[in-house]
């Protein structure tokens, strides 16, 4: 399988590094580069090709773009006419929906969306997948394979790429603001702030790796709370504080502007 990559940014270049950590041979990776600084650095880093749009997109089996939201049509119309039927289009474009992709390409050609989340930078992302109204169960799942390869999948209805956004897309933002207050608050106990760094980042790491265990959240909560101790003193001013609100409105919040914005 041949897989061009149009635009390997951030998240596009996330992309190919986890395809190639994956086990993917880079004779079978071509990335569409426009700056030649840049295409030079990646054929040196990686020892994929590079190629440009249209003689790249002619030899995929998966056409990914990585390009921001206000390119993904325009790149679509200007590639079209390379594309074949079977081809897959991975979308990692936040807004953009199939229905605005779709009339941009060729009959046989399935359009599949991608909601990731920056995580996957490091490996570690989520992504959600959903297909078009033309796009086979093929397609969908060869685009959940390819972000297999930077973090974990699932597959939903486009219909919930919204909800999706509010919880995964921005969800990172929500634990670096929690972290952030958290080593703030930390430092005003009188810690330094490499000793609170420390003690809040490996904190949610190992509690991340508790909540994989598959035990529920209240669960593991109550295993650290004793009645009237230091966590039942400041779980209450939390509580109190309004945090379960204030994360059901933020995700509400980030919902309604992602519709707004499709």
């Amino acid at each position: 399988m041949t897989i061009a990559i149009i635009g390997a940014g951030n998240m596009g270049g996330a992309v190919l590094a986890g395809l190639l950590e994956a086990g993917h041979s880079p004779e079978s990776v071509i990335v569409v580069e426009a700056r030649e600084e840049q295409a030079a650095a990646l054929r040196e880093e990686h020892g994929i090709r590079t190629l440009p749009a249209t003689e790249a997109v002619a030899e995929a089996d998966v056409v990914v773009l990585g390009v921001k939201p206000y390119g993904v049509v325009p790149v679509l119309e200007s590639i079209a006419s390379a594309l074949r039927a079977g081809t897959t289009v991975v979308s990692l474009a936040a807004g953009v929906p199939t229905s605005a992709m779709e009339p941009a390409v060729p009959d046989g050609v399935s359009v599949v969306r991608v909601m990731p989340n920056t995580p996957a930078l490091v490996g570690e992302g989520m992504s959600a997948v959903a297909g078009g109204a033309n796009a086979t169960p093929d397609a969908v799942e060869t685009a959940a394979d390819l972000m297999r390869a930077v973090g974990k999948v699932v597959t939903v209805p486009e219909s919930q790429i919204d909800a999706v956004t509010a919880i995964s897309g921005s969800g990172p933002a929500y634990v670096f603001l929690v972290a952030e207050a958290w080593i703030e608050a930390a430092v005003h106990l009188g810690l330094t702030r490499d000793d609170a760094t420390t003690l809040v980042l490996q904190t949610l790491t190992g509690s991340a790796k508790l909540l994989e265990s598959g035990t529920h959240p209240a669960i593991l909560r109550e295993q650290v709370t004793s009645p009237g101790g230091t966590t039942a003193a400041a779980l209450g001013a939390l509580e109190q504080n309004g945090v379960r609100a204030a994360f059901l409105e933020a995700t509400r919040a980030a919902y309604v502007r992602s519709k707004e914005l499709s």
